[in-house]
């Protein structure tokens, strides 16, 4: 964990979208930097196909947990 500093602007729009999507502002930005940083490595794939593929992945890792060892 460490210390991430953003521009003023940017932490004030990470503070309204974490208010509507009932989000802590840390889990906000985290779930910002994580779509973000799949879009760079994804570059072919929309909004929308990333967060299908995330569903299914945490679909299956639910799963996973559930069957046990």
């Amino acid at each position: 964990m460490g210390i991430v500093k953003i521009d003023d602007d940017l932490h004030e729009e990470v503070r309204k979208a974490s208010t509507v999507l009932c989000r802590s502002i840390n889990a906000q930005a985290e779930y910002w930097m994580k779509i973000g940083m799949l879009a760079e490595a994804n570059p072919t794939l929309s909004l929308n196909d990333i967060l299908r593929i995330q569903l299914k992945m945490a679909s299956v890792d639910l799963e996973l947990t559930r069957a046990g060892p």
